[in-house]
């Protein structure tokens, strides 16, 4: 039976793995030509969800049949496979259809036609469908909650009490709205990601990879602890593009991981230090894995001022790592790396130049001419593609074939987050046309105004929780729909509120129980996962406090006085100086249990935000930073005072 089933089994894989990579490829290629607005330029003017619709028709059949699955005694494989096609024909059909006619469902949806019905039928379960093959059951029960809450909620009792819609009319206007599935955040997805994840294939492609870790090593390799400085820089410069976690994590940490064991890093601590070196990439100006760009397109803000507000953030975030880095290496005698193994960096930067010319340009077309980020990241992606023709890096160069495999890496590799970006646009269709959104915003702000903190508190334990085992994007588009409204309800700055749920979303990568990117590079270095995922907390201590310190100090994020901006980032930075120092227990040598107490007092003290006008807060800085170098001078006298002895009995005795 097993040979039969193989034989009626090989045409349908034979097809599904030319049809997979072809729709991709096409998913990807209809984004570009939309970015590029090409459509225009040649005279067709159609309505972006038309557009939204031709991206659902391509990407949902991918996951349909890009997620192969196994059978088992009650069901066949083979029958696995026939619904897995059944799916994609149906999706891509009824998405097709939305496409071209649009126009007219758009505005006629109301009357309830059938056409519009079925349509509406057959999406909605198959967009779930897609969602639960691509993330799992988590957010599928979380739309199906929301779902059941725009249909019931009318029944709750108190300030949750929604509005009453007809089931008939909340599945339509989900569908059909531009508030619901084809709405702001798929087109997100389905434009800037696309170009941002499309520039960085091709960047790979073309040896950026290599470049960035030759760039690391020869600017950090030959200083103590020099293998966990290249994976800090490396996999900084990495993530900061690629925009997924794991990926960044796999692709850096194959190399810096081994490095780091053998210069005499633990395997939990080397593991752990890679996954905190690639989370922190999304948070790294000016890309932050794409997260700038639609930041500011929410909240319809310049994207220079997402940019600025996220510079010292992101310093403190990496200064701590780079602390706790250098002195635990100083503390175990961890040696820099053999430098007949690294290159210069006059080398690295004379060969891999030209790589810094597609960064150039899309920041000079963002901030010089005021070019939409999408459409910068395709100029972008227009320079890599030429580097990597020529001159290229480490022999890698980009062929006809290695651009074909970029456009449909691209569109397979968002298919994940594409499914999330209409689960986000059901949620907030959900939202808007049941009342609740308003209700829960208006609950929360009732609780921040009894404490401020305690709903700083609920918001980031809800987005630890919710962004678990998601791609970056996706974890900040669906916080900014559930989350961020809440906090800027409060009167929290709108950009503060969404760096806040953003920051907390991203470390759900590193957090127990299920800190994926934690685990991965657990595997990778053999190292025992929940240990590996307990020391990425400590050395990314930084990511849990800052953002409720910025949201009491807008200062952090370069807004206000220059002279206030100037001493809160002082502070804050020998605050985070202090605190890693007694994470690790060694300032010029190893502290006890007490000092370190003292120590992480201080930290604390620095990293209290001061308010103008207020004196307390204002002696504790004062306090801390008093305290904080009474210990270090105190501890580096007493360090050269202990080289010099054994210095003079080792020259007595020879």
């Amino acid at each position: 039976m097993s040979s039969m089933d193989q034989t009626i089994m090989t045409p349908a894989e034979r097809v599904r793995r030319l049809v997979v990579p072809v729709l991709a490829a096409l998913l990807t290629l209809a984004a570009l030509v939309q970015v590029a607005n090409v459509p225009s330029m040649l005279g067709y003017l159609f309505y972006t969800e038309q557009f939204l619709a031709v991206v659902l028709a391509l990407g949902l059949p991918v996951v349909f049949l890009g997620k192969s699955r196994d059978g088992n005694r009650t069901i066949p494989r083979i029958l696995l496979i026939a619904s897995d096609w059944i799916f994609a024909a149906l999706s891509f059909g009824a998405a097709l259809y939305l496409a071209l006619r649009y126009p007219e469902l758009g505005s006629a949806w109301l009357a309830k036609p059938v056409d519009a019905m079925v349509v509406a039928a057959l999406l909605l379960p198959l967009v779930l469908e897609a969602l639960r093959r691509t993330t799992g059951w988590t957010l599928v029960i979380l739309v199906m909650l929301m779902l059941a809450i725009g249909l019931f909620g009318h029944n709750l009792q108190g300030t949750l009490q929604t509005r009453q819609v007809d089931a008939d009319r909340l599945f339509l206007y989900l569908i059909f709205d531009a508030n619901g599935l084809l709405g702001l955040t798929l087109n997100v997805a389905a434009t800037i990601v696309i170009a941002f994840v499309f520039f960085g294939a091709l960047l790979m492609r073309s040896g950026g990879g290599e470049f960035f870790n030759d760039l690391a090593s020869s600017s950090m390799g030959s200083r103590r602890g020099g293998a966990a400085k290249v994976s800090i820089i490396g996999s900084m410069l990495f993530g900061t593009i690629s925009g997924v976690v794991v990926s960044n994590i796999v692709a850096t940490g194959v190399i810096t991981i081994k490095l780091m064991i053998n210069s005499g890093f633990s395997r939990a601590r080397a593991a752990a230090i890679e996954a905190v070196a690639s989370t922190g990439g999304q948070i790294v100006p000016p890309v932050m894995g794409a997260v700038a760009f639609l930041m500011a397109d929410i909240l319809q803000r310049p994207y220079s001022e997402i940019v600025i507000a996220a510079i010292v953030p992101a310093f403190l975030y990496y200064l701590a790592l780079f602390i706790q880095v250098d002195i635990s290496a100083a503390r175990d005698g961890i040696k820099p790396l053999d430098r007949s193994q690294l290159k210069s960096l006059g080398e690295v930067m004379r060969k891999g130049w030209p790589f810094t010319l597609p960064f150039a340009a899309i920041i000079l077309a963002i901030f010089q001419f005021n070019q939409r980020a999408e459409f910068a990241a395709l100029i972008g992606s227009g320079l890599a593609l030429l580097v990597g023709i020529y001159p290229g890096y480490g022999g890698h160069r980009i062929r006809l074939r290695q651009f074909a495999s970029a456009l449909s890496e691209t569109g397979r590799s968002l298919t994940d987050i594409l499914m999330i970006s209409a689960a986000a646009g059901l949620i907030i269709g959900m939202l808007n046309v049941s009342g609740f959104g308003f209700a829960m915003t208006a609950s929360l702000v009732t609780l921040g105004g009894e404490s401020l903190f305690a709903l700083l508190l609920i918001a980031a334990v809800a987005s630890l929780i919710l962004g678990m085992g998601m791609p970056t994007i996706g974890v900040y588009l669906l916080l900014a729909v559930l989350i961020a409204p809440a906090l800027v309800g409060t009167g929290i700055d709108p950009i503060a509120a969404h760096l806040f749920i953003f920051y907390l979303g991203m470390m759900s990568m590193v957090t127990p129980p299920i800190g994926i990117g934690a685990f991965f590079a657990a595997v990778i270095a053999k190292a025992p996962p929940m240990k590996t995922s307990l020391e990425a907390v400590r050395l990314g201590w930084t990511a849990y406090i800052v953002p409720f310190i910025f949201v009491f100090s807008p200062a952090l994020l370069l807004n206000g006085d220059p002279v206030e901006v100037v001493i809160a980032v002082v502070t804050a930075s020998l605050g985070v100086y202090a605190v890693s120092a007694a994470f690790v227990g060694w300032m010029a040598g190893r502290l006890s249990i007490g000092i370190r107490l003292l120590l992480g007092c201080a930290g604390a003290a620095l990293l209290i935000p001061a308010a103008p006008g207020d004196n307390m807060t204002v002696a504790l800085n004062a306090s801390g930073f008093l305290l904080l170098s009474g210990l270090f001078l105190t501890f580096r006298a007493r360090s050269r005072h202990s080289v010099n002895i054994p210095a003079n009995v080792t020259s007595h005795e020879e």
